[in-house]
């Protein structure tokens, strides 16, 4: 049998989500569910997964459809409950992408762009003061975070301090972080003649918590290198490794 993910404590609390989601109550939906996290985990081609999850592309086929539908992302939004938004933390990171990732038919962007590290994907995330994610958004990795940044601010109305490094210090991400009524925890660049004067230093210290969270979700070997053609796919991938995170709260 091979390594599972879930306890049978974890796997009653996310079945609930999945019947809400009109998921059909099959006799191996736990063994299609742990095929998927298997392959997160390992990274493996689909081909390559155990017979003991069933048949590899009956495992697949189930995870492009929750994963085109937007089942996965709504089932991690469903286990985001009571967020401690005293503070929120975003930031953003690169993911390689894999030769396996390319070659996607169709004329739609796949969200890989080519960086200093290559050609990549951007993985943009908030997290609350616990590190936990509330909201992320996929890219190519030539987008800079600044251009996502009002996305995942209009997502954290409720929080009552965001903060992020330099690479946010716009007066149009200040502006919509203080329309929100909220505290802006951003330092100033070098070469900004106003300083850091009001910066709460106490609140950026713990900006550590972004980055503990890319670190818990990239020990998901699919994730941490993007073998997925499609950004819905890969999009998937992620919601998958957030829900691992929410279930033991």
């Amino acid at each position: 049998m091979a390594r599972q993910i879930l306890t049978d404590e974890h796997w009653s609390k996310l079945k609930r989500i999945l019947l809400a989601e009109s998921i059909y109550d099959k006799s191996d939906l736990r063994l299609t569910v742990e095929g998927m996290l298997y392959r997160m985990r390992t990274g493996c081609p689909w081909r390559d997964l155990p017979e003991v999850f069933g048949a590899w592309n009956a495992v697949y086929k189930r995870f492009r459809a929750w994963s085109q539908s937007g089942k996965w992302r709504r089932i991690a939004n469903a286990l985001i409950t009571d967020p401690d938004l005293e503070w929120a933390f975003i930031d953003g990171t690169y993911a390689k992408a894999h030769q396996h990732s390319a070659g996607a038919v169709g004329p739609d962007p796949q969200a890989i762009g080519k960086s200093r590290a290559g050609l990549t994907t951007k993985l943009h995330l908030a997290v609350d003061a616990y590190g936990l994610p509330v909201e992320f958004r996929i890219t190519g990795g030539q987008v800079h975070d600044s251009v996502v940044a009002p996305v995942l601010i209009a997502q954290l109305t409720d929080a009552q301090a965001i903060v992020g490094d330099k690479g946010y210090d716009s007066l149009r991400i200040r502006e919509q972080i203080e329309a929100q009524d909220s505290q802006c925890v951003i330092p100033r660049k070098r070469n900004s003649v106003q300083g850091n004067d009001y910066l709460d230093r106490g609140a950026y210290r713990d900006r550590h918590l972004v980055e503990n969270a890319f670190a818990r979700l990239k020990q998901y070997r699919a994730l941490a290198c993007r073998f997925d053609k499609l950004k819905k796919h890969y999009e998937g991938v992620v919601a998958i490794a957030c829900v691992l995170l929410w279930l033991p709260m």
